[in-house]
């Protein structure tokens, strides 16, 4: 259960990202209860509000990279509202709810566009070459395959929760595809920093939860 601090420090950041959109407090608050609501749903064990949290902090670090900064902290909020391990669909669900959700808001279209474009990436995980604001969102929300190896285990262990419903077998080798993917890559991450300073981290990560998933 999130403590009350931890929330205080979510809305703060949501009422952040809103600044310089006149949104209301009112709708505001709403805005920021429905998203709880979305992030707090049965079945999250690793797409939880504390995901969103770490994006975001990582966003403040990488945001001088970026072309349109609210679209990405926009992004962010909304890039796994809607979250299915059953489904294929999960993207594409979650630009249409960010479409309907912060239209409802007044958000300028162009940012809205700007926000559902980058949600899409998050699909395969690829960004153009000039795509700088999906790069950020794409390097904070894989940061995670760069932290320590306690917490990266914490991690893996809660995907595999949330695929709880799939058989071991099924999960190591359709897991093993997924993490595979990303070493085949010539680069996971976009950013010069997370480049320099999370990629071998993250590449050792995964080699070690491979090996893990192989020796049962």
């Amino acid at each position: 259960m999130p403590t009350k601090n931890f929330m205080d420090i979510l809305f703060s950041n949501w009422q952040h990202t809103l600044q310089g959109f006149g949104v209301d407090q009112i709708a505001a608050e709403k805005a920021f209860n429905d998203l709880v609501a979305a992030y707090s749903t049965p079945g999250r064990y690793y797409h939880t509000l504390k995901h969103i949290d770490r994006v975001f902090s990582t966003i403040g670090i990488l945001q001088g990279y970026t072309n349109n900064l609210a679209a990405v902290r926009l992004a962010a909020w909304f890039h796994d509202v809607v979250y299915d391990t059953q489904a294929q669909d999960n993207e594409q669900r979650s630009a249409d709810y960010a479409f309907e959700f912060l239209s409802n808001l007044g958000i300028p279209e162009s940012t809205i566009a700007t926000v559902t474009r980058i949600i899409m990436n998050t699909k395969d995980h690829q960004a153009a070459v000039d795509d700088y604001d999906s790069q950020v969102l794409l390097d904070a929300d894989l940061a995670i395959l760069a932290t320590n190896q306690v917490e990266y285990r914490e991690y893996a262990y809660a995907i595999r929760q949330e695929y709880g419903w799939m058989a071991e077998a099924d999960y190591i080798t359709g897991r093993q595809q997924v993490l595979e993917q990303f070493l085949e890559r010539s680069h996971i991450y976009f950013t010069p920093l997370m480049s320099e300073f999370a990629e071998p981290s993250a590449r050792g990560n995964i080699q070690g939860e491979i090996q893990s998933l192989l020796s049962g």
